[in-house]
């Protein structure tokens, strides 16, 4: 008799992004490297390339390959952009950021406090992911984000 299997594995509990990457093996040593990244997995296939690869930025789990045109997996640097942003809190987001920038990644917005009591960057990898990064600085109630919101935008 064989044990219970638990429908959803430990770790995976929400949404996991699924990231195309042109050059998915240079993509993870890039989060490594910019993000702190953990290797979790990779299975490679024929040709150099990775066929499925799961990375760990803090307790958010990221899946990647490389691309597949035949099946309609293409990365952002091959469709020209991407309308998806990657948000992970972590715990200094200053140093994430320095760290990344000297990596390689372009900052898209510096880091600085928002009015939701965030703080956090935006930033672009080079292989055309966008990435969010924050640090929670104040825990606020929903109606203080509002007042918050109208005072910087009107209303």
């Amino acid at each position: 008799m064989s044990a219970k299997v638990n429908p959803i594995p430990t770790g995976y509990e929400g949404a996991t992004p699924y990231i195309c990457c042109k050059g998915a093996a240079a993509a993870i040593e890039f989060y490594k490297k910019a993000f702190g990244a953990e290797e979790i997995g990779r299975l490679d296939v024929p040709g150099g390339l990775i066929g499925h690869a799961e990375i760990k930025i803090g307790r958010a789990i990221v899946m990647m390959a490389d691309e597949y045109p035949d099946m309609g997996f293409l990365s952002p640097k091959s469709i020209g952009g991407t309308p998806v942003q990657i948000y992970v809190y972590v715990p200094d987001v200053d140093a994430l950021a320095q760290r990344a920038t000297a990596a390689g990644a372009k900052v898209l917005r510096p880091v600085a406090d928002q009015f939701y009591g965030d703080r956090s960057v935006h930033l672009e990898d080079p292989f055309g992911h966008r990435w969010g990064f924050a640090t929670r600085i104040e825990d606020l109630t929903p109606e203080e984000i509002e007042r918050r919101a109208k005072a910087k935008f009107g209303g």
